[in-house]
């Protein structure tokens, strides 16, 4: 006999691994718990045009930040100090996708991440171009990522090139 109060119920988790899709995008980023990280959106957020990384105004956005998790915080740096507009970090910033609507411009590691980890293994539909990052090099210039092969660059702001927001989880 088998008191049915006394069984305990197992639950089998799946792990997270790199290319699934989960939590609105594609994950490209597990930290060392494999519980959160960081996900693509599975398309470029300007439907195949280019942006400017600006608004039209030269200016040092402080936003420098290169890590994991910079990208954020260089979002918010950027579209505070640019306002309104249609670049590159706005596009992200007012990005609502799969239910989420705390996506942003990825850092210059992050872009790195997405392109080593998304690009070279088929996943995500990238174009074969330059990708902004949210890393500024001083008032004229930001980071970009070529997703060809694994060549980063700094460049005018004023140049159009691809967007992908990626978003943390």
């Amino acid at each position: 006999y088998i008191n049915a109060s006394a069984v305990n119920t197992i639950t089998f988790v799946t792990p997270l691994a790199i290319g699934d899709t989960y939590e609105g995008g594609i994950i490209f980023y597990l930290d060392a718990s494999g519980e959160h990280g960081l996900v693509a959106a599975s398309s470029d957020q300007n439907s195949g045009s280019k942006v400017q990384w600006y608004n039209g105004s030269y200016t040092t956005t402080g936003a420098t930040g290169d890590g994991v998790g910079a990208g954020e915080e260089n979002t918010y740096m950027i579209v505070g100090n640019q306002g309104s507009g249609i670049y590159a970090a706005q596009i992200c910033r007012d990005l609502t996708l799969n239910g989420y609507t705390d996506w942003y411009l990825p850092s210059k590691y992050e872009l790195s991440l997405m392109y080593t980890n998304l690009k070279q293994n088929g996943f995500g539909s990238f174009a074969s171009g330059w990708y902004w990052s949210s890393t500024e090099r001083g008032s004229n210039y930001a980071w970009l990522q070529y997703f060809t092969n694994d060549y980063q660059n700094f460049t005018n702001k004023d140049y159009t090139y691809y967007v992908r927001a990626v978003r943390a989880f």
